[in-house]
């Protein structure tokens, strides 16, 4: 199996240094549309740059797709017209239609389509899917500092995609309602949001994203018929709260449960099951439809969402206000 990667930037660049030395693949090489940083990341590696799309895609059955966001769709269309498997990084696309169009190409061509949403290889996401059963309420907070390099999108696609991907993959129920509210404070799209979502066996999911908060802060909390579960993303750490019997009393009746999570790196065990599912056939965890049906929901939540522009505010005078009796 001849593999390459198109895009090695901040994180094309781990998909080389995993494929590179993976077992039962051939690594051809890899392009950068900047050459300087092509070559650069070739010599690190060891392995073959080359300085255009076509020569690279001509030499392999699948590649790895790190380009920006949006120029995901002209690339990926254009290796799966070449009968070229792909893992395209989240979000698969910019709109739904030319999520559709990929999908449809993959179809007819047989081919493998596998969208990166990373999060669904997290030891402690793995863990915590053996418990998720039929959940009513769910709690996402994925906070952390703003990265220039991916001002061209907002933060419901750059960050709350995860998420969305990660509940509907837990609830398998249609979405009957939401509500969002965002607001702009560093860049030109939605630096914060806040979405609720209402499912139609009557689960509800509240999210928080956020790239305007300097510490990093990522964990999901699930409720459910006698259990609760709380999962730290960053951490990779799960705990699962279950009640011991039918009647709770005390704290005492309630079971803590912290199960032992494997170590291993989550992008090369994504790549690796990218590749198995190219050789066997399979259908990815993460298929192209799990990526579009991701990136519907991200984009109904912009659509229906309250955006706010948080202006530089005039200075409260609060001289006229009567201090408050303790």
């Amino acid at each position: 199996m001849k593999i390459g990667v198109i895009g090695v930037g901040h994180l094309g660049q781990h998909h080389v240094k995993h494929l590179v030395k993976m077992e039962g693949v051939d690594f051809v090489g890899l392009f950068d549309s900047n050459p300087h940083q092509a070559d650069d990341i070739a010599r690190t590696y060891k392995t073959k740059a080359f300085h255009s799309l076509e020569e690279l895609v001509k030499n392999c059955t699948a590649v790895t797709i790190a380009v920006p966001t949006p120029t995901h769709f002209q690339v990926a269309r254009y290796c799966l017209q070449k009968s070229v498997h792909c893992l395209v990084e989240k979000p698969l696309t910019t709109t739904v239609e030319e999520a559709e169009e990929l999908i449809d190409i993959a179809q007819k061509n047989g081919l493998i389509l596998q969208v990166g949403h990373i999060e669904r290889f997290n030891p402690a996401v793995v863990e915590m899917t053996k418990y998720v059963n039929k959940p009513a309420f769910i709690e996402v907070s994925r906070l952390g500092p703003y990265d220039p390099r991916v001002s061209h999108v907002g933060v419901v696609l750059d960050l709350m995609i995860h998420d969305l991907d990660i509940i509907l993959s837990m609830v398998k129920e249609p979405v009957v309602r939401l509500d969002a509210v965002g607001g702009k404070v560093i860049s030109d799209n939605e630096d914060i949001v806040k979405a609720t979502i209402h499912f139609k066996g009557g689960c509800r999911a509240d999210l928080s994203a956020s790239r305007v908060t300097l510490k990093k802060y990522r964990k999901i909390r699930v409720f459910q018929q006698e259990s609760y579960l709380s999962l730290d993303y960053s951490e990779r750490s799960l705990k699962i709260f279950k009640r011991k019997g039918t009647v709770m009393n005390s704290l005492r009746d309630i079971e803590i449960i912290r199960p032992r999570l494997e170590k291993y790196d989550a992008l090369q065990r994504e790549l690796s099951h990218f590749v198995q599912c190219v050789k066997s056939g399979k259908t990815p965890l993460v298929s192209g439809e799990h990526g579009r049906d991701a990136l519907e929901l991200a984009m109904e939540i912009l659509k229906n969402m309250a955006l706010h522009e948080v202006p530089n505010p005039a200075p409260v005078n609060l001289k006229k206000q009567q201090p408050v009796n303790s």
